[in-house]
């Protein structure tokens, strides 16, 4: 098929409820950039119709295998990923043309009754299918004298959700960009500071990619890159590179940028250009999943006149992983990648 012009460019897409939505809102930043219509193409992959639990067939790139192979295929002209979802390894032939703007990066809390994690009894059943989350509420709990019931779950927002409206579990724990990008986050009865459970690297993040050699897709799709939410979620899969941890595995990581925070949504935060960035700040967190171990550590470094200076990020997320090593990381993590 000639690419010109007024050919419509073909959007991969997962075909969940929040693949779409998020997929559909990219949709339409592109065409406003480009000027060209965009389809969307649902693909559906291993992890969609997997019913095993992440930790168990892997978790790195079970949902995105799919849709890099249609890429590469010549199917699809782009593909919009969850970041958290991609592997750290970037395949040559691929290319990550930009990372919008970042939406909320905290996990969302939503429980029975309107209660807050503090207020949930003592053995609360809280659904949720990540040892990271798993090992952090753990160890919250303990803090607090009590013990929670981390529930295994699979399944898409509303069916997690619907757990807890059905009164089989007390809570589940879900992004909260997901339920803001599906029109739900206001059913959150509690956001989860980052000081007691530190979302997975990239959370919040999405990535449009692209085959290396469509030079000139990559070139258009990089005005919808921002620089600021490309250093954080850079450093924070250098730090799960370094640490060999796979997506499921129990690794939290969160860089934020000072001194504008980049905890607010997008669409109500700063606008990035309003404010001198002159820090980053750079937390990691690894855990056994019945929290009874965590090794949790944080850098500082100084942000250089080129955001673009992606060595710099590189080299944070490194070398906080290896201090987290040198604290025992290692024995902590259930999973390493292949």
């Amino acid at each position: 098929m000639t690419d010109t012009p007024t050919r419509a460019l073909r959007l991969g897409t997962r075909r969940s409820k929040l693949a779409m939505a998020q997929s559909g809102q990219v949709a339409e930043a592109v065409r406003e950039l480009t000027g060209r219509p965009v389809e969307l193409v649902e693909i559906t992959t291993y992890g969609d119709t997997s019913r095993e639990h992440l930790a168990q067939i892997g978790g790195t790139g079970v949902f995105v295998s799919a849709l890099r192979d249609a890429l590469l295929a010549g199917d699809i002209d782009f593909a919009v990923h969850s970041l958290k979802d991609l592997p750290t390894a970037q395949p040559e032939d691929l290319t990550v043309a930009a990372i919008p703007v970042r939406e909320d990066p905290r996990d969302a809390l939503i429980a029975r009754d309107g209660l807050t994690f503090a207020e949930l009894p003592d053995g609360a059943r809280i659904g949720t299918g990540s040892p990271r989350r798993m090992a952090q509420l753990n160890a919250w709990a303990r803090t607090l004298g009590r013990r929670v019931e981390a529930v295994p779950i699979r399944g898409n927002i509303d069916t997690r959700i619907g757990f807890v409206e059905k009164g089989e579990l007390d809570a589940v724990v879900l992004a909260a960009a997901g339920l803001t990008r599906i029109g739900r986050i206001d059913e959150a009865t509690q956001l989860l500071s980052p000081d007691v459970v530190l979302p997975a690297p990239g959370q919040g993040a999405l990535a449009i990619e692209c085959a290396a050699v469509n030079v000139d897709l990559v070139a258009q799709l990089a005005g919808l890159d921002d620089p600021y939410t490309r250093a954080a979620v850079t450093a924070e899969r250098s730090l799960l590179a370094a640490l060999e941890a796979g997506c499921s595995a129990p690794v939290g990581a969160l860089a934020d940028l000072s001194p504008s925070s980049r905890l607010r949504s997008s669409r109500g935060g700063p606008k990035a250009d309003e404010q001198a960035v002159t820090e980053m700040h750079l937390r990691g967190v690894v855990g056994t999943t019945d929290g009874s171990a965590l090794v949790q550590l944080s850098t500082t470094g100084h942000v250089p006149a080129s955001l673009d200076d992606d060595a710099t990020w590189l080299n944070m997320g490194r070398e906080l992983a290896a201090e987290m090593l040198a604290k025992g990381a290692a024995g902590l993590m259930g999973e390493r990648a292949l």
